[in-house]
């Protein structure tokens, strides 16, 4: 065995997301809470994860859902008290497991006391808090292309917004309720350094870090290139990975973490980010971030008009992708390894055919890559995009917006609700569903949103005795990084790069040797093997519907297996 540092502990660790508003409600008003999450936790210690990440519980106006914060350091009552996280990080604790919570510090709440001061006249102390511009030269404010820059806004429209009261525009990269911060003022940094220097003092273990490389931004704010929506442009070039985000996160790593002690996590999410730059994000050399979540895999089936075009995915294009992020932070940095999460459409539903073996299959070949990796609530269930009816049962302010600007645009209402209903939001927030019974278990009263009728037989209660559910083939993926050395820390080898059907690859350490192998896709598939495979041991599989000879795999649709040729470690 070759003599090896040791390992950061999140290498062996597995994160679960938790959605507070679709988790659990312990108060029948149909919002999940705070008290709801307690109950629940005897499920994440089940399933073995080491890490809870819980998304937005602050103080919000919720305009989406939460990441639109008006008190950093105050639970929105629709969630519970601080009392009552208190208590839910003390029971996190006592299973072993740690609690990381969502820092986003991009942008605030337009009703933020921050941005409230800032917006109420021109020399206000907090007034460079945010960014502030007038009127583009030779226009009015208010006219039509006005706004300081052409940048289109994620959640559609405009950047910019008018605030009467200045006659100036505020820039949001996101809804107008979320004014973005300016970070090149440093008492901006100051200000969020001390708050999570707040959490950390209160025991939390970590931070996700929202949309974390928008901080820094090209101060000239140019134009950029027209996509052709209403005149607007993209101007992501000058506000991703921008110019000071290396020296911010690095500052902050001084400022909040040096000389802490404790074994903290902190995750940067960053949507357009290069290998390239996530290299430098993650080296523990520079001090930066442990890992950041890269948006390139789930990227791959956005047609020419972006995620509300959808295109099926090809396999070999996800192989590229992955691959490509396993050999450039193989010997620096970290991954990340993700399906789903709240911003993501159900996995099972995306690239499998919504069945429970393909939702084992695509677990197995994400959970053995190099890196850590992430479930997000109801994922280690299977649970499925919702067959939403119409526009009326959506919830989020992306696919509202979206929705409402195509069909202005003259699209097809009903070709815009299918996209919506394959790549929208809100198919990741419907309640978990934890069994057969009223609101799927999530509520006693009419939830936020609904709950996905197949949850009468799709129900964490329903797998729990049933060792070859979902929930259980999960268990075993977590069990296998808690066990084997080689799936935390083994080199990485893709094979059969070209099959369109078939993703497999190689984990090697030492004398160990895994092989994955999963079919992902509706028909038998038959690839060659190196004839040293027929005669190793099969670690896992998540059905039965497997053949190995020498030199040859038959593998039934949706078969995946998880071979040892050496029974090491």
């Amino acid at each position: 065995m070759t003599d090896r540092p040791t390992a950061p502990w999140w290498t062996s660790a597995v994160v679960y997301q938790v959605y507070p508003r679709s988790f659990a409600d312990s108060t029948g008003d149909g919002v999940g809470d705070l008290v709801g999450i307690t109950s629940r936790l005897d499920h994440l210690q089940r399933l073995g994860v080491d890490v809870v990440w819980l998304s937005p519980i602050y103080l919000s106006p919720q305009a989406d859902n939460g990441y639109d914060i008006s008190d950093y350091q105050a639970v929105d009552p629709v969630f519970g008290t601080l009392e009552d996280f208190d208590r839910l990080l003390a029971e996190v604790h006592e299973r072993g497991m740690r609690l990381v919570m969502d820092l986003v510090v991009n942008h605030t709440s337009d009703e933020h006391p921050w941005f409230v001061e800032s917006r109420s006249s021109t020399d206000n102390p907090k007034r460079d808090w945010y960014w502030w511009r007038p009127a583009r030269e030779g226009f009015t404010a208010g006219e039509p292309g006005a706004e300081p820059t052409n940048w289109e806004s994620f959640f559609s429209g405009p950047t910019w917004t008018l605030d009467e009261t200045t006659g100036e525009y505020y820039l949001h990269l996101f809804d107008r309720k979320q004014p973005d911060l300016n970070w090149e003022n440093p008492e901006v940094r100051a200000a969020v350094h001390e708050m999570m220097r707040w959490w950390l003092d209160r025991g939390v273990d970590g931070f996700r870090m929202d949309v974390i490389n928008f901080i820094s931004k090209d101060p000239a704010l140019p134009d950029g290139p027209t996509t052709g929506t209403g005149g607007l442009g993209n101007g992501f070039a000058h506000f991703a990975t921008g110019p000071r985000v290396h020296e911010f996160l690095q500052e902050m790593r001084r400022e909040v973490f040096a000389g802490r002690t404790g074994d903290f996590l902190t995750v940067g999410e960053m949507p357009g980010v290069t290998w390239q730059d996530a290299r430098l994000f993650t080296d523990p050399e520079r001090g930066e971030v442990d890992m950041v979540f890269q948006f390139e895999h789930v990227s791959l089936d956005h047609g020419p008009g972006g995620k509300f075009d959808p295109k099926p995915l090809d396999l070999r294009d996800l192989k590229a992708s992955l691959g490509r992020w396993q050999t450039a932070l193989g010997e620096t940095g970290w991954n990340s390894l993700y399906w789903n999460n709240h911003d993501q459409p159900r996995v099972v539903s995306r690239f499998g055919d919504g069945s429970p073996v393909s939702a084992t299959a695509l677990a197995t070949v994400l959970h053995l890559h190099r890196g850590t990796p992430y479930v997000y609530q109801g994922e280690e269930l299977g649970m499925t995009n919702a067959p939403f009816a119409g526009v009326d049962d959506l919830r989020d302010v992306e696919s509202l917006n979206h929705h409402q600007r195509a069909v202005e645009a003259g699209q097809d209402p009903e070709a815009v609700l299918a996209a919506l209903r394959a790549m929208g939001r809100d198919n990741a927030r419907t309640p978990v569903q934890w069994t057969a019974g009223h609101a799927a278990g999530f509520t006693s009263g009419t939830p936020w949103i609904a709950v996905n009728p197949n949850h009468t037989w799709l129900n964490a209660a329903a797998q729990y005795d049933d060792p070859d559910s979902v929930f259980h083939h999960y268990r075993r993926l977590v069990e296998l990084r808690h066990t084997r050395a080689v799936v935390a820390l083994g080199d990485f080898t893709m094979l059969l790069a070209d099959h369109p059907h078939v993703y497999a690859y190689e984990r090697r350490l030492d004398d160990t040797r895994l092989l994955v192998l999963a079919n992902l896709h509706g028909t038998e598939q038959t690839v060659d093997l190196a004839p040293e495979w027929a005669d190793a041991a099969v670690v896992l599989t998540n059905t039965a519907g497997h053949s190995l000879t020498a030199g040859r795999a038959t593998l039934q649709p949706w078969a995946a297996l998880v071979l040892d040729l050496t029974g090491g470690q």
